[in-house]
């Protein structure tokens, strides 16, 4: 692992049964970056995600974060070294306000009972750090509104603000486009542009193409959970392998 890797996955391997979901991967996430994972159904995207959030545990391999090994770590530990995600499927507490979602995913504030937090009121602190992350993702006027009044992709803005809530080093999204209309999918790329500035580096899958040639620094592709590609958004996505697997062209 290089010093200026955030992430590093070395022959990492998750099986199910018969099933090789990730099978001997090795890939890194640098500084300061945005590594694109592409690749079609199956190829082992999530998979990847859960097994570096310890969601799943490995099979056999390697995942560093910062210097640091977390392969065999539980979920909760792995968070509070600085890793933060979003899923496919949008996971909100839809009574609570805006505000109070991004409030409850801080792991501070999520050491203490729900019921706690909201009949004393959390800190002056947690409430200016939580907006700051609601503003960035053109939230902050929503603060106080219910989350179940928002539009979808102001949904998935706040699901990013969730995983942002802890100050992560890392931020893994997992297809945050998925859903989305053109106009909400054009004000993504310009959330997760200012984004970039404000974490270690960020993993990002997606099956939106336009997305990933616009937001990725580099880009892996995947299939049959092993990785097939690598190298800038252009290079990865016109050779023969991907265009194969991906795209379905043998040309």
């Amino acid at each position: 692992m290089q010093d200026s890797d955030v992430l590093s996955v070395t022959a990492l391997c998750k099986y199910f049964g018969g099933v090789r979901a990730l099978d001997g991967l090795d890939l890194q996430v640098r500084r300061g970056e945005i590594l694109g994972i592409v690749g079609p159904n199956g190829a082992g995207k999530t998979a990847l995600i859960n097994t570096i959030t310890g969601f799943y545990r490995a099979t056999s391999g390697r995942i560093d974060l910062n210097g640091t090994e977390i392969t065999s770590l539980p979920m909760h530990r792995i968070g509070r070294l600085g890793v933060g995600r979003t899923f496919q499927n949008i996971r909100l507490f839809k009574r609570m306000s805006v505000l109070e979602n991004v409030l409850v995913a801080n792991k501070e504030t999520a050491t203490r009972l729900l019921r706690s937090v909201f009949r004393s009121g959390s800190n002056r602190a947690e409430q200016e750090q939580a907006m700051h992350w609601l503003e960035l993702l053109q939230l902050g006027a929503k603060a106080n509104q219910p989350a179940s009044s928002l539009s979808y992709g102001d949904a998935r803005r706040l699901e990013i603000a969730r995983a942002l809530a802890g100050n992560p080093r890392l931020l893994l999204l997992d297809e945050p486009a998925a859903g989305m209309n053109e106009s909400e999918t054009r004000q993504l790329i310009d959330d997760i542009h200012v984004l970039k500035h404000h974490v270690g580096a960020i993993l990002l899958v997606e099956h939106d193409m336009d997305l990933i040639r616009k937001l990725s620094d580099r880009l892996v592709a995947m299939d049959y959970g092993k990785k097939i590609a690598e190298g800038t958004p252009a290079e990865v996505l016109r050779h023969p392998e991907v265009l194969k697997a991906y795209l379905g062209s043998d040309e």
